[in-house]
């Protein structure tokens, strides 16, 4: 089942969205998936929860 999340960037989700956007700019796809990792990875140690990463990553799966 897809865990349900609230908006936690508010009115500034088109930002958060354009900031992603821009930094896959001139990246070819190996790159674009490399950074995708990294970033992942960097807010996952930034909350420091795995059981809540592992539901995020679960939610994220369900869409594929």
């Amino acid at each position: 089942m897809r865990q349900v999340y609230d908006m936690g960037l508010g009115s500034r989700g088109d930002e958060a969205y354009e900031a992603l956007m821009v930094a896959h700019e001139g990246l070819d796809e190996a790159q674009s998936h490399a950074l995708n990792v990294r970033i992942v990875l960097l807010l996952a140690n930034r909350f420091g929860d795995v059981d809540e990463l592992k539901t995020i990553l679960a939610t994220a799966r369900s869409y594929a």
